[in-house]
Order: C-alpha cells, then sequence, then structure tokens
C-alpha cells in the first residue's frame, strides 16, 4: 500500500472525548480514495457506492501527523473498489481500515457506465 496524503490532527478534528472524530477521519478517507480512484480511472465522473468494514484500532491525538494509504483491490465494469488504510506518521498504528470503498463510474444522468479500465490495463 502506497501512503500519498498526510494530515494533521487539529482541535477541530476532534470529537467530545478529545480524539479524532469518527466522521472526521471517515471524510478524509473518502476524499483520498475518491482522488485516488479518479486518478486509476482517468474520471471524475465517480461517485462513492459504499464503504465496507470500517475497523477503528486506535486514536488519533491531537497534532498527530496521520498519513492515508489506497490501493486497489477490485475493478469491476463500471466501478473499482479500494482498501484504505490511515495510520499514525510517527508510530507506524493503524488507526481506521476499510476493506472497500467502492465508486461507481457515472454518466451526465447519474446512471453507472463502463469505464473501461481492466487490472490488465492498469
Amino acid at each position: 500500500m502506497i501512503y500519498r496524503n498526510r494530515k494533521m490532527v487539529k482541535s477541530e478534528d476532534l470529537n467530545g472525548a478529545g480524539k479524532l472524530f469518527g466522521g472526521k477521519a471517515l471524510a478524509w478517507i473518502d476524499e483520498e480514495a475518491a482522488i485516488y480512484a479518479f486518478c486509476q480511472l482517468k474520471s471524475k465522473n465517480l461517485v462513492t457506492a459504499a464503504l465496507t468494514e470500517i475497523n477503528f484500532t486506535a486514536p488519533g491525538n491531537l497534532g498527530d501527523i496521520i498519513e492515508i494509504g489506497c490501493e486497489v483491490i477490485k475493478f469491476g465494469r463500471t466501478s473499482i473498489t479500494i482498501r484504505v488504510s490511515m495510520r499514525n506518521k510517527t508510530t507506524q498504528k493503524e488507526i481506521v481500515t476499510v476493506a472497500g470503498v467502492t465508486f461507481v463510474n457515472v454518466d451526465a444522468d447519474g446512471v453507472p457506465t463502463p469505464h473501461g479500465i481492466t487490472a490488465e490495463s492498469e
């Protein structure tokens, strides 16, 4: 897995317990996975269809530098599924993992449309 994006946990990213808010972490993950999928398919006409098996394994703390890694696990005819990991850059400890973020390529009317990329053409 390649880690391409880094974020710093700031006070506005914290929940009531003073840890990285899960919703903020998932927003960062969705954004990074989408950018990664856009680059893989050379298309910006993608919509998030599903996030599967989300595991919060460690807290993110104020001031932590976190990094987000992505890798393709499946190319479908109209979709792409990405595995994502968010970890603490210093300790390398995983904070959140998402087994699959699936994006679907859509046309101007929002109808799924083939993207034309396969694992062989990657």
